[in-house]
């Protein structure tokens, strides 16, 4: 098995992460693995983005609030959406209490039920209202949340993208990237991610280093947590777990910046 040139996966990651112009050359399994081991990369940039639009608002005057509301929003947009609706569906699927047939159709329809309505409400007020916390201690601890957030919620990806970790279907986005990624590389990747969150909290303080690695810490185990029930429940990923395991990541992250 050939390796992957990095800008194959980078090209994969933003082209099937993000909504910027970036044109995906290659669709292969190889390219895939090259992507998911570089989907934290893409989230780097993704909250890069969400801060940098947050801090602008604070500095044309806008309180924490309204930062807050554009740095949720900034993701939900160069994703098109995808996570959150990722996540919607997936709450629908488990809360459908169906068999995994059923709950897999009731997925892939293209309206949401009230799990999905309901999980999408809370998860978007507790990220604004975090973000709100995080940019209320200062501008700084504001952008060093989003970054962080997205980091975390791509590395969730990586992870859940690990050797082992079967496809719910045999077609979708889901299944083009279930068990690409060797354990190894996954770990790299996160102990990598968890090597830059903490010199990102750094540039603030000691304690805000620890509180950044804990973040991605308790990021990847909520997501972990879902992903092993996804698995039990569906039989394996799709591209809505996926989605809905970044929101996951990402929610929790900001919780837990927002903390303290």
């Amino acid at each position: 098995m050939s390796p992957v040139p990095s800008l194959h996966g980078l090209r994969f990651a933003f082209g099937t992460l993000t909504v910027l112009p970036v044109r995906v050359t290659r669709w292969d399994r190889a390219a895939a693995r090259g992507g998911m081991l570089c989907a934290p990369v893409a989230g780097l940039v993704v909250g890069a983005l969400a801060a940098a639009a947050g801090v602008a608002l604070l500095l044309l005057g806008a309180g924490p609030l309204l930062a807050a509301v554009a740095s949720a929003a900034v993701p939900a947009v160069l994703t098109r959406g995808l996570h959150l609706d990722g996540l919607a569906d997936t709450a629908d699927g488990l809360g459908s209490g169906k068999p995994a047939e059923d709950a897999l159709r009731i997925m892939k329809q293209s309206d949401i039920g009230p799990f999905g309505v309901i999980t999408l409400l809370f998860v978007l007020l507790a990220q604004v209202a975090a973000l709100a916390e995080a940019y209320g201690g200062s501008w700084a601890r504001g952008a060093l949340a989003a970054v962080v957030s997205a980091a975390a919620a791509r590395l969730a990806l990586t992870l859940a993208a690990r050797t082992g970790v079967p496809a719910a279907r045999p077609e979708g986005l889901g299944a083009a990237v279930a068990g690409v990624v060797p354990r190894a590389g996954a770990a790299l990747v996160a102990l990598l991610v968890l090597g830059a969150a903490a010199g990102g909290g750094a540039l603030l303080g000691a304690y805000d280093a620890g509180r950044a690695v804990l973040a991605v810490v308790l990021a990847v185990a909520a997501s972990e947590l879902l992903l092993r029930h996804c698995t039990r429940r569906f039989g394996g990923v799709t591209g809505d777990v996926f989605g809905g395991l970044a929101e996951t990541a990402a929610t929790t992250a900001l919780v837990v910046l927002a903390l303290g």
